[in-house]
């Protein structure tokens, strides 16, 4: 669409994963199993915990709303990257883009908050146990809850606010397989300095921070527990040890893509593609796995509806 002397963007060209015809046929495959593997494991996690009532503490509770997060998340990106890989052009609209962008950051930075929250309730449940009822009571937890949606919104408009600012005159060919803050923000005809370090001081820095402080809380939580007795120490180490693993698995692909400047590594898309289809298939198979309660409820809610 021209308007005067210059050109004004409506839609962006995806150049994919690779472009290599046998490669996208295997990593439509691949990313098919993995798809079709999140979102009944995460379903399934949501219909036990809200059909046993003793899984109503508030690890399972935030854990639900975890496993509610990770399958919003996988329809952002594996949808349509499953739908490209046999598309000649891989077209996304400007406006597509944007919204693919917002709620890619909306539903990310809520589960990163919901893994700090998961963490404190943690930290309450082993070093503040006589208080934890009072503190961990169900208005806080809502209250909680709702600061990691307004928190996640609130982030999300900062990084769409930054972008609509900037004039995409051309060219519109994106390097990925999906609209993200810095693919898009090469494309603006500006310069774009003080964005970039504006965004990697709103993606990064946060992400790191919040990395950080998670370390640092279970480190603590660690120390403590080796102060208590033998009696429940298992259980509470091997639960901290899956809370990290997942931060470490979370954590280590946002802060290579966030924090280091705006330019081209080999890496990127694969770090990408962990991060936005193979992370969220990590939440059924490593936490709820790991929790013999939650498999234990599992494995009745199954029986009881004779799938097995």
């Amino acid at each position: 669409m021209d308007t005067g002397n210059s050109t004004v963007v409506t839609e962006l060209f995806l150049l994919g994963l690779t472009q290599s015809q046998d490669a996208q046929i295997l990593l439509f495959v691949l990313v098919s199993m993995f798809y079709l593997i999140i979102l009944p494991g995460n379903v399934l996690i949501i219909l036990t915990i809200g059909s046993d009532p003793g899984l109503n503490a508030p690890l399972y509770f935030f854990l639900g709303n975890l496993a509610f997060l990770d399958a919003s998340y996988s329809f952002i990106v594996s949808p349509r990257m499953l739908v490209d890989f046999f598309s000649e052009k891989k077209v996304i609209s400007y406006r597509g883009c944007i919204t693919q962008l917002f709620f890619l950051h909306f539903l990310g930075v809520g589960e990163m908050f919901l893994l700090v929250i998961m963490a404190f309730d943690h930290y309450i449940s082993i070093c503040r146990t006589l208080h934890y009822a009072t503190v961990m009571s169900p208005r806080v937890c809502y209250a909680l809850l709702l600061a990691l949606w307004l928190g996640g919104f609130a982030h999300s408009i900062v990084q769409v606010a930054l972008i609509l600012h900037l004039p995409f005159c051309g060219p519109n060919q994106l390097d990925n397989f999906f609209c993200d803050v810095p693919q898009v923000i090469k494309l603006a005809c500006t310069d774009t300095f003080v964005v970039e370090l504006l965004m990697v001081s709103n993606n990064g820095l946060l992400t790191l921070l919040c990395f950080l402080g998670l370390l640092a809380s279970y480190a603590i939580i660690l120390c403590r527990i080796k102060r208590h007795s033998s009696e429940g120490k298992s259980k509470a180490i091997s639960t901290c040890t899956t809370h990290i693993i997942l931060v470490f698995l979370m954590f280590g692909p946002a802060i290579f893509i966030y924090t280091h400047p705006f330019r081209v590594f080999p890496a990127d898309k694969v770090v990408a593609l962990f991060h936005t289809v193979i992370f969220p298939l990590l939440n059924p198979v490593i936490y709820t796995l790991r929790n013999q309660e939650v498999k234990a409820s599992m494995i009745k809610l199954l029986c009881q509806h004779r799938v097995f």
